[in-house]
């Protein structure tokens, strides 16, 4: 198992134990604090002086510091006759005394992190202080910014250009920015970048990493940051004016790194650790270990002196590409001079002439050696324009600096070494890391390019992982088929193992523990990898087990399982815990539990659009969405699945996003069946209610129902659809009164007095047919006759024939209108029944007429439990349960069957006779409240019912609010008025009952005493019939304080009367404006479900209902014949539909993006662009002056008309190989010996002794003088093999044999040193034998080699041989068996321009393919 898996394992093992209770508190600040600082001690040190020796002046040491500032220890007495103070003995490593957070203050109150570090940190510890202690997450581009360390002026363009590129590229590519973190020069603009781009985002996403490695001994104000246990946070203060030779912090950089070595006041002490830190990160993978691009690192370079010269020509020898700003100034203006020459032209003086224009007065300082080094360094740099790249203000090449940055690093990948696919991937890799598509369309995706839809597969797995939208789409474009990608199930269920974290991959990391503790993982697997103990895996059965619980019970699996005969997932939810037989079988009858017949069907749009989904990703589901077939169930199934996760998430901002995704996939779906409807009604229809075999073999509608898309279902086409299937076979526009009348006097239908449906379709094809003929008489033309059958389903159309008498009775009485009207009719004559039985016949014995009642109540009780457990939609008996308990009028159902029950019970007894007739007389108020479902079909009265309830909520609530003041007044008077009344019944009726009459104009006359009549009242309480007299006074009259009472009454009518009255007035008319324009759209929701009742309901109404009743139980139960429900379509119409419906999707689609293109907002934004470019251009062209057209024209004219040949270049690397030699740099033009060069000094460096110098190396002078690392002084000979052979025996591919050398990792030609050219050297005679020599067919090449060991004494000079051998020879048998032998030493490898060889054998294989006329 690779290292790649197993840690993909431990990640998913992680998330899914997250889903576990946790065991362990979260750790708290201080506790994090206090460990980070343990890390710190333990890991990060800095360096002091332990030896105080005087310097220049009395109080300070030779390393810089005051004697203050030194430990006692390192204070020697004055007689001290100990060694020189020595910094590298003297010096030494404590740990580090100042870390933390670093807060700046000022406006915005910037704050970061440091640390002081010494020079000797391990940068693997400063990179795991970055990612694992600081939190950084690890970069996918390094940007090192380089330049001028003194304060410099940018022109306003450029370095708004500078700013915003640089931010750009950042943000966009998650990059660090590393620069020296002090407040001058090129950090300060670095700074001021990451300033602007703080204060114009609204967002700490994105946040900008700038990283600043400083001098620890050259920043001013450093006490402050100094604490043994780190400053949390370290109030730093920025005193510009005040730092001398020192240097502040910048305020704008985000982390610091403080370099230490013990001195105070010498910069550049950052240098070398920065330059180990930078390799270090280079090193690291992007993104994850699987990746096999590292980060990449790009140097930036503005303004800048010998110094900066030194690391661009370091980073470019290292393989790093550099950016330099044209009129940045300086020496980022004599590099960008000079690029565009050819290495000839660019001479000392020019150099002279250049460093005097750029550097002014400073150039008087510069002596003419180190002029002639920098004129060399300056010829290597531009020697290497792969990794060279100029940003010029005035050219359009480019645009703006990210674009560059980031075409500078791609072009430096973009070797000759590397060609082929294998480049074009490492390309892809970076610019999918960086997220720029703008990159990848224009330097990538090209005609050079050639890609195959397998090839860019892990380019859409990172883009989707990624969550790269915008790359997806471009992949799309470009050959990527999402058949192939997602054919193999292997790569979905990868995808769901990497989904982020989100509410669906908590659900599902439960589900899988769950599975697994219950030990049910090994019968639910799908095709699941199983490696025990590494971790519990998510598997596809658990995503189609969530997926199915958040779409509903209805549905059948996404991801039916291939070797179970059937799956029947059992959840808490949706089934009871135990499902009998012949439940069973009927489920597999309706089509509810797969079986080996049923075939999965697969669509990667759609699986795509259900992953991007469920993590609640927008732009991901949109490019999905747009290549699913079944779109509008997609769009419809992702509105029930993402409101299903924000009704059962936590997160209230998390639910927010779900929901406003929801409602964008409604407009979407709304939009599509728009389209649809509009182009074809029938069509359109059959989109509605057709089974969707991708999406669970539910329909469209019942989507849209279950996930409450109350504006879909409000569509016209939709209610169009509803009011056919309210009418039934019956014709929509028959008028209510005819429908009525033939209720009555059936044999009307026979007469054409009521229109059906098949008469409709019959006379519309019959017209439609008359229209071809006359079209065809009128033109002269015959149709074809296959036409009849476009739009339309006209063969079907042709069988058709009239209805029959006793088809057309039949489906009079089974309509759903008509079955609606014979149980109004049926109830109205229940309740007048149930009236007349309750004011009239109601005797102790029950008469015929309460007995027709009571089997009447019988028929309605059937009926109910038929709807109960009627489930066609197969919900499962818990969810249909629920669904039934949550309707309003079913509940009003089932209250007035249940009193009427109990009414009944008591009203047999002959004690409680009395009592059952009451509870019955209530139970008529029920019945009748009942009645108002009827309305609910009304188009006028329906809306108004449901403002009613609205209200009766309102009201409900309200009454909590009026009864504080009914029963604190109620109480208060009765307490003043009676003494002590110990009647329940009349405490209620004082206390609650008279002051709830007092609102509605009821007073009292026991609170004024004008009123007061004492035969009204019993003294004592004794009479049950009066109320108690208030408390008298010796007069026989009340003796309450009248003044009180009536102000209390007073008061109370102005807050119940007034006030509260008022309030509930106000609250029913806002909920009335509120409802008012929304009730259309709800009702038009809420009248599915009657329609859907009365559809499903018999024909007979009650009490004949019962004999319905009985005939589907003997159906359904003894004869176990369920009704067969098939809604799929064959296969054929079912994918000339699915493709109609993509046609009218396109058609949405373009329309949606034509509004949005005509938008005032989009036309505001296309003016600016168009303003901003225009503005561009302009200023380019008044900077661009004739003169340097002119000039850079001659450049090119030059670069093509001169001999690119030049003198040896390795030879004159400045180290020399093996050692810590420098040579003499020796410029281009100072190179042939005929030239003068009196300053010339070379260095002498021989590795042993070698007697007489010999002069006259022929490629010129070198810069180092001896005989160097090679074996002798003079021509060192050296033999190179080019053994070539052909491929097979038709001669198409040239092959030559290579050596393998373990010490550099490279492919190499055999060859070796000799003693003369006609020899073979030693280790080769040895492998190989004489026998080679004796076959050789060619000398190649004979002479000098620019060779890194050459010396103006010693050179190499090298001669190629080329053998080639037939592949039937003895000798390629005996070089086969050599290879087997060599356990891969030796290899077969193509010649071409692939090869990964050194220059010179490059050009040596490209002499080979010539002379076997083949093409390099």
């Amino acid at each position: 198992m690779g290292e790649a898996e197993v840690e993909s394992q431990q990640v998913h093992a992680l998330a899914i134990s997250a889903a576990r209770p946790s065991k362990h508190l979260s750790l708290s600040p201080s506790f994090q604090r206090c460990a980070y600082s343990s890390w710190i001690r333990e890991n990060i040190h800095k360096r002091e002086c332990c030896f105080f020796e005087k310097g220049v002046r009395e109080d300070t040491c030779r390393c810089g510091y005051l004697k203050t500032d030194h430990v006692d220890e390192a204070i020697k007495p004055e007689d001290f006759t100990g060694e020189p103070w020595d910094r590298h003995r003297h010096i030494r490593e404590v740990p580090t005394d100042a870390f933390g957070d670093i807060s700046f203050g000022g406006l915005g109150q910037k704050t970061g992190k440091y640390v002081r570090v010494s020079t000797d940190t391990s940068p693997e510890v400063l990179y795991s202080l970055l990612t694992e202690q600081w939190k950084l997450s690890p970069p996918n581009l390094l940007i090192s910014v380089t330049g001028g360390a003194k304060n410099f002026y940018l022109k306003a363009r450029l370095k708004n250009m500078f700013h915003r590129g640089l931010i750009k590229v950042a943000q966009t590519t998650g990059a660090w920015i590393i620069t020296g973190g002090t407040h001058t020069g090129v950090m300060k603009h670095v700074g001021q970048a990451v300033r602007d781009y703080a204060i114009s985002s609204s967002s700490m996403q994105g946040q900008i990493v700038a990283i600043g490695v400083a001098t620890w001994g050259i920043i001013h104000n450093r006490d402050t940051l100094v604490h043994p246990e780190g400053c949390f946070p370290a109030h730093y203060l920025m005193d510009v004016k005040d730092q001398g030779r020192l240097s502040c912090l910048d305020n704008n950089h985000t982390h610091f790194l403080l370099v230490d070595d013990g001195t105070h006041g010498r910069y550049g002490v950052e240098i070398e650790l920065r330059s180990q830190l930078e390799k270090c990160i280079s090193g690291k993978r992007i993104g994850n270990k699987e990746s096999g691009v590292t980060i990449p690192v790009v140097c930036v370079v503005l303004d800048g002196g010998p110094g900066t010269l030194d690391t661009i020509y370091n980073a470019m020898l290292n393989g790093t590409p550099c950016v330099v700003l044209e009129g940045s100034g300086r020496i980022a203006d004599v590099i960008a001079q000079v690029a565009g020459l050819p290495v000839t032209r660019v001479t000392i003086a020019l150099i002279h002439q250049l460093m005097k224009r750029f550097f002014g007065q400073e150039y008087e300082t510069f002596a003419d050696l180190k002029i002639i080094k920098w004129t060399k360094m300056i010829q290597d740099i531009i020697r290497i324009p792969q990794l060279l790249t100029v940003f010029r203000v005035s050219e359009d090449s480019h645009g703006d600096v990210d674009v560059a940055i980031l075409q500078a690093l791609l072009k430096a990948s973009r070797t000759s070494e590397s060609l082929g696919i294998e480049c074009w991937k490492r390309q892809l890799e970076l610019a999918i890391a960086w997220n720029r598509v703008d990159i990848a369309e224009t330097e990538i995706f090209t005609e050079e390019s050639q890609w195959k839809s397998s090839d860019l597969h892990w380019a859409m797995f990172s883009a989707l992982v990624g969550n790269r939208p915008r790359f997806v789409s471009l992949l799309l474009e470009n050959g990527v088929s999402l058949r192939d990608f997602l054919q193999d199930e292997e790569t979905l269920c990868e995808l769901y193992k990497q989904l982020p974290t989100c509410f669906f991959l908590r659900k599902l990391a439960k589900r899988v523990h769950s599975s697994r503790r219950s030990g049910r993982r090994q019968a639910f697997a799908i095709r699941a990898r199983v490696h025990s103990g590494q971790g519990e895996m998510i598997s596809m059965t658990h995503v189609c087990e969530e997926v199915r619980h958040l779409m509903g019970g209805f549905t059948q699996p996404l991801y039916p399982p291939s070797t179970m005969t059937f799956h029947f997932n059992m959840t808490m939810e949706d089934t009871s815990l135990s499902v009998s037989s012949c439940v069973c079988c009927l489920l597999v009858c309706l089509g509810m539990i797969w079986t080996d017949d049923d075939v999965a069907q697969r669509d990667p749009g759609r699986d795509l659009f259900l992953w991007a989904i469920v993590q609640n990703n927008k732009e991901l589901a949109e490019i999905a969405w747009e290549q699913c077939r079944d779109c509008m169930s997609a769009a419809l199934a992702a509105t029930k699945i993402l409101k299903k996760m924000a009704e059962e998430g936590s997160d209230a901002d998390e639910a927010e996003d779900m929901r406003e995704l929801a409602n964008h996939y409604e407009k979407h779906a709304i939009g599509v069946f728009s389209k649809c409807h509009n182009n074809d009604e029938e069509r359109a229809r059959k989109l509605l209610v057709r089974a969707s075999p991708l999406w669970g073999r539910t329909t469209c509608l019942r989507l849209a129902l279950e996930a409450d898309d109350k504006n879909f279902v409000a569509q016209s086409g939709v209610q169009a659809l509803l009011t056919q299937i309210w009418c039934g076979e019956l014709s929509v526009d028959n008028p209510v009164w005819r429908v009525m009348v033939c209720m009555v006097f059936f044999p009307l239908i026979y007469t054409g007095f009521l229109v059906f449906r098949r008469d409709e379709i019959i006379q519309r094809e019959a017209e439609r047919k008359e229209e071809i003929k006359t079209v065809e008489t009128v033109t002269g033309t015959v149709s074809n006759p296959g036409d009849l059958s476009v739009h339309s389903d006209s063969h079907s159309l042709r069988r058709l024939k009239t209805l029959s008498c006793w088809s057309r009775l039949v489906c009079l009485y089974s309509s759903p209108q008509v079955k609606f009207y014979w149980n109004i009719v049926s109830y109205f004559a229940f309740l007048f029944l149930f009236a007349v039985v309750l004011m009239i016949d109601f005797q102790d014995t029950p008469s015929a007429g309460e007995v027709l009642l009571y089997i009447w109540l019988l028929s309605l009780v059937c009926e109910e439990v038929r709807q109960l457990f009627h489930d066609p939609d197969g919900f499962g008996f818990r969810k249909k349960a629920k669904m039934y308990i949550h309707d309003l009028w079913n509940i009003l159902d089932v209250l007035s069957i249940i009193l009427f029950i109990i009414g009944l019970a008591f009203r047999l007894t002959s004690r409680l006779f009395y009592a059952g007739k009451i509870i019955l007389c209530i139970d008529f108020v029920v019945f009748c409240l009942r009645l108002m479902a009827i309305f609910t079909i009304s188009r006028t009265l329906g809306p108004k019912i449901i403002i009613v309830r609205r209200m009766m909520m309102d009201m409900f609530f309200f009454m909590f609010l009026l009864s504080i003041w009914v029963v604190a007044y109620g109480v208060a008077k009765q307490g003043i008025l009676i003494h002590n009344d110990n009647r329940l019944d009349w405490i209620v009726r004082g206390a609650v009952y008279e002051p709830y009459l007092i609102i509605f104009g009821d007073f009292p006359s026991n609170i004024d005493n004008t009123a007061f009549d004492i035969d009204s009242c019993t003294m004592n309480g004794t009479d049950p019939l009066k109320p108690k007299c208030p408390v008298l006074n010796e007069n026989q009259t009340p003796a309450f304080p009248e003044w009180l009472t009536i102000i209390m009454l007073c008061v109370y009518l102005l807050f119940a009367n007034i006030l509260l009255l008022n309030l509930l007035i106000a609250i029913f008319n806002f909920t009335f404006q509120e409802v008012q324009d929304n009730t259309d759209r709800i009702w038009k929701f809420q009248r599915y479900e009657l329609i859907k009742e009365y559809h499903s309901r018999p024909a007979a109404p009650p009490p004949f209902i019962i004999f319905s009743h009985l005939y589907l139980f003997i159906r359904n139960m003894v004869l176990r014949r369920p009704l067969s429900k098939n809604n799929e379509l064959p296969q054929i119409e079912e994918e000339e539909l699915l493709s109609w419906e993509a046609l009218m999707k396109d058609r949405y689609l373009q329309s949606t993006e034509q509004e949005q293109s005509q938008s005032m907002e989009r036309r505001i934004q296309d003016t600016a662009q168009k303003v901003s470019t225009m503005t561009d251009r302009l200023e380019r062209e008044e900077e661009s002056s004739s003169a340097a057209v002119m000039e850079r024209l001659a450049r090119l004219e030059e670069n093509v008309s001169e001999n690119i040949d030049g003198f040896h270049v390795n030879a004159r690397q400045f180290h020399y190989p093996n050692s810590k030699i420098l040579r003499f740099p020796v410029p281009e033009e100072k190179v042939p010996w005929e030239v003068s060069f009196s300053s010339y000094m070379p260095t002498y460096y021989t590795s042993e002794d070698s007697g007489d110098h010999v002069d006259g190396n022929p490629g010129g002078r070198t810069g180092i003088r001896g005989q160097g690392s090679l074996s002798h002084l003079g021509p060192n000979l050296n033999v190179e093999l080019v053994v070539t052979r052909w491929q097979d025996s038709d001669r198409s591919v040239l092959e030559y044999l290579a050596v393998w050398d373990e010490s550099h990792g490279t492919l190499a030609l055999p060859g070796g040193p000799v003693q003369s050219a006609d020899q073979l050297p030693v280790t080769l005679k040895r492998t190989m034998g004489k026998t080679l020599y004796e076959k050789l067919n060619a000398k190649v090449f004979e002479g000098y080699v620019d060779d890194c060991r050459n010396t103006d004494n010693a050179w190499v000079e090298t001669t190629v041989l080329n053998i080639h051998l037939d592949r039937t020879s003895q000798v390629m048998v005996d070089i086969n068996n050599m290879m087997v032998s060599s356990h891969g030493s030796l290899q077969w490898q193509e010649l071409s321009g692939k090869t990964r060889l050194s220059s010179n054998q490059r050009d040596s294989l490209r002499q080979v393919a010539e002379l076997h006329n083949r093409k390099f």
